[in-house]
């Protein structure tokens, strides 16, 4: 989350009023992400419920033809039990509406902390819910092709080029060759469902050890479930930025997760080399957005050496890790 656009009170007013939630009473701009710009905000409540609703700004990443997969995917998993929240409709009926040239949605505030150094009874919850989304996603109408996969990760890092990466970390470059590698070894016939595919610390709200909401799914796309099991492992598993890494939280995340889904043989197998290409999404992303982020905008820049310390860990202890 993060805010790139300015939007003004009166703009803000007027888009609200287009939705039965009741009129502005406050909004503040989310800092945290990297993608799109987003406002938290409070109204005066109407027919939909809650007088509180994230309202996102669709920026850069997103292609705005694929919204009505997000968006239904929301309303599929929270009609099914899922701790997700819903999308807000507005009075036509429409999930999203355009506003200064770009597309917004209006979605529904959960309660809930992220937390910054999850328990292992906290993964074992994440685990868990996990894999009942997988479960509840199985027939959700929608597909999505996974547009950030390993191949994608080393073209980018390839467009960055050597110079630019060097002027974040002088041992960035190196992850361009390892990136190739890992993209020529990638299976391609694992179980597969809707996954979410970004699931941090950060896209998880916590009551206690229990989850109450898993949110931003604006990655999520038909891939394989042990995948999205291994970009969660290398997003809660570690300290440090990457320095160290906590096997309490990582086994309990996949004890949680094979409490309800357990894995094939074949998945058990591929996890190091899926977690070496979920720690190389993410750092050929922070690296692009290093490069690419304006110097005056509301985001932080996430650093990509906090991935490539992760990635050189399953490089060298993956298969110790998963059991493979």
């Amino acid at each position: 989350m993060a805010v790139y656009t300015h939007l003004s009170s009166e703009a803000l007013a007027d888009l609200i009023a287009h939705y039965d939630v009741g009129e502005v009473v406050s909004a503040k701009g989310i800092a945290e992400g990297v993608s799109n710009s987003n406002w938290l905000v409070e109204t005066t409540g109407g027919t939909e419920g809650g007088t509180r609703f994230i309202l996102t700004m669709y920026e850069r990443r997103i292609d705005i033809a694929e919204l009505p997969f997000f968006l239904g995917l929301l309303d599929h998993l929270s009609e099914h039990g899922a701790p997700v929240p819903r999308t807000i409709h507005d009075r036509s009926g429409a999930a999203s509406r355009t506003i200064m040239g770009k597309a917004v949605a209006l979605i529904e505030f959960l309660p809930g902390v992220s937390v910054d150094e999850p328990t292992a009874a906290q993964a074992r919850s994440v685990g868990k819910v996990l894999a009942q989304m997988h479960a509840l996603a199985q027939d959700f109408s929608g597909q999505r092709a996974n547009d950030l996969g390993p191949d994608v990760s080393a073209a980018v890092l390839a467009e960055c080029g050597a110079d630019a990466l060097a002027q974040i970390d002088p041992a960035l470059p190196a992850v361009i060759a390892v990136a190739g590698d890992i993209a020529s070894r990638w299976p391609t016939d694992l179980p597969q469902s809707v996954i979410h595919s970004d699931l941090f610390p950060d896209n998880v709200l916590m009551l206690g050890d229990k989850v109450s909401a898993l949110i931003d799914f604006y990655f999520a796309c038909n891939d394989a479930m042990a995948y999205d099991l291994a970009v969660t492992h290398a997003a809660w598993s570690f300290a440090d930025h990457g320095r160290t890494y906590r096997p309490e939280v990582g086994q309990a995340l996949l004890q949680g997760y094979e409490s309800v889904r357990q894995l094939l043989p074949a998945e058990r197998e591929s996890l190091s080399l899926l977690a070496q290409g979920a720690a190389l999404r993410f750092v050929s992303s922070r690296a692009q957005d290093w490069i690419d982020t304006p110097a005056d905008a509301l985001v932080t820049r996430k650093d990509p050496m906090d991935f490539v310390r992760r990635l050189d860990f399953y490089r060298e202890n993956g298969a110790q890790v998963f059991g493979s």
